[in-house]
């Protein structure tokens, strides 16, 4: 499963990047404790095992919760030297959603719930409709955005601008509210695929936490990890 050209017939782009950091263990008298890293054959198993699990459940759930949506998903391995540890969804020119992963992301994952978790997330963000609610919010920024910048005075080029500021500011302002609903669902179906989403959801302890900054795409980890729990106490 190699990437093979998608990136080239993109429609859309919701990404959610991940990048671990060096992940450590608590320390006791003699020795701190070692992280179980997985061997590469392993995590290429596992990853084959979730797709194979998880995909069908993924289908499942966004037909069952859509209408006239593509739920045929494809999942791809992003295998281009030097990329970082990142999944995304996307689409492809024939409405076709696409997840993504990274060889980095693959070889980062601690164990199977991990990467059950991330394509669980991922899938969510189709269902959701989150790239199509994107680009209405840039849109609709771009559109604020030139008005103001209009009714000021301002010329051509200035309009211009303002109109590329507002898609932008509009991109962005809900994106932490869609990262939590994706979390949300792809608790629900990492659960129903037989796989642990508190267990998967641990690697938000290994990245780096974007806080809670104005306009930021992420929401802090905590957040999240708040999201998954309270949604794997409700099933």
């Amino acid at each position: 499963m190699r990437i093979l050209g998608v990136l080239g017939l993109v429609a859309g782009l919701s990404a959610c990047e991940a990048v671990p950091t060096t992940a450590t263990g608590p320390v006791t008298q003699s020795k701190p404790q070692q992280t179980s890293i997985p061997s590469a054959r392993t995590n290429a198993r596992n990853f084959v095992r979730v797709v194979e699990t998880v995909e069908p459940v993924a289908e499942r759930e966004c037909r069952a919760r859509t209408q006239n949506m593509n739920c045929d998903f494809n999942i791809v391995v992003d295998d281009r030297p030097g990329q970082p540890a990142n999944a995304y969804q996307t689409v492809d020119r024939q409405g076709r959603p696409i997840i993504a992963f990274t060889l980095a992301l693959i070889s980062d994952a601690r164990n199977i719930d991990e990467l059950a978790f991330v394509m669980g997330h991922e899938a969510a963000h189709h269902i959701e409709g989150h790239i199509a609610r994107q680009q209405q919010n840039a849109v609709a920024g771009a559109v604020i955005f030139a008005g103001l910048a209009t009714l000021s005075g301002g010329d051509a080029t200035a309009v211009r601008s303002a109109q590329r500021l507002g898609a932008q500011v509009g991109a962005r302002t809900y994106s932490k509210e869609f990262e939590l609903e994706a979390d949300a669902l792809g608790t629900v179906i990492t659960k129903r695929a037989g796989f642990d989403p508190l267990r998967g959801a641990q690697f938000f302890a290994r990245i780096p936490d974007p806080g809670d900054k104005f306009l930021g795409t992420h929401p802090p980890n905590a957040a999240r990890l708040e999201i998954v729990r309270r949604t794997v106490a409700g099933l």
